[in-house]
């Protein structure tokens, strides 16, 4: 969904990284995280796999997996970093080595990597000691790389469910999800910058990005609103509310809709005599 705030991050929307109760909110119901969460376009990994020195690849805050998973697939070997037991526990299911912990002071016991990643995560990390610690544990050459799916909903698709948000929740993160301007991941991709450039041992952050699309059924709609930002901590009654508004506005639309995104990531190299 489009999120101009960090997901959930409401209550400390200028430091999500603060709002751990937040963050570790989305491992609630890990099956239906994994099986309905968007993917991240194939060029995406395909450019992070051809512009690092390596295949020895850190995953921080893997969650489920998905992103792992497609970086195992692209020849990678893969070690997961998550806060959330749950998350961890249902990645390993999938054959991932996860350790579980915070990063910011998670152990590397002298392990490093070519490669560290972060899919849709690195709004939860601390903007200072996130970017001090990748590079601590980066070979060098070593490349950082934290991305996220920004969605770009068509004006009908934006205004068919805003109404229902403005009526049900109005001026919540939700509402204000659907509200957003061209460039929806904007402040993140620019503090993902700053925090990079603030650590002193990376070259000059780049930006890069991944358009892509996907068409949802009202059914595959519903069944994923939940595991996003704005939806984690309602109570029951109230999501299964939001959850008739908006299938309702699916319905209006034809019962489908086409979703554009944008893979956009914040990506830098190590110095080598860092």
């Amino acid at each position: 969904m489009p999120t101009p705030l960090p997901e959930g991050a409401r209550p400390s929307a200028h430091a999500p990284h603060l709002a751990r109760r937040v963050a570790e909110s989305f491992g609630r119901d890990p099956e239906r995280y994994d099986r309905t969460r968007p993917r991240y376009p194939d060029a995406l990994a395909r450019r992070i796999t051809a512009e690092s020195p390596g295949p020895d690849l850190l995953d921080v805050g893997t969650g489920t997996g998905i992103a792992a998973r497609q970086f195992r697939a692209a020849g990678h070997t893969v070690l997961g970093v998550e806060i959330d037991d749950r998350m961890a526990a249902w990645a390993r299911r999938g054959g991932l080595d996860v350790e579980t912990g915070a990063f910011e002071t998670w152990d590397p016991a002298g392990r490093t990597f070519d490669t560290v990643v972060s899919g849709q995560t690195w709004h939860w990390i601390d903007p200072a000691a996130g970017p001090a610690k990748a590079a601590a544990v980066l070979r060098p050459g070593g490349r950082l790389a934290v991305f996220w799916n920004a969605a770009l909903p068509s004006p009908e698709v934006a205004g068919a469910f805003a109404a229902v948000y403005d009526r049900l929740l109005p001026g919540s993160l939700a509402a204000r999800q659907w509200a957003t301007g061209p460039d929806p991941y904007l402040p993140l991709c620019e503090r993902a910058a700053d925090g990079i450039r603030g650590a002193g041992a990376f070259g000059a952050p780049e930006r890069w990005r991944f358009d892509w699309e996907r068409a949802y059924t009202r059914d595959e709609w519903l069944d994923q609103l939940p595991t996003t930002g704005g939806h984690t901590g309602l109570p029951p009654d109230v999501l299964e509310r939001v959850r008739d508004g908006v299938g309702a506005a699916v319905d209006a639309l034809g019962g489908s809709f086409t979703l554009r995104y944008a893979a956009v990531a914040v990506t830098a190299v190590r110095h080598p005599a860092y």
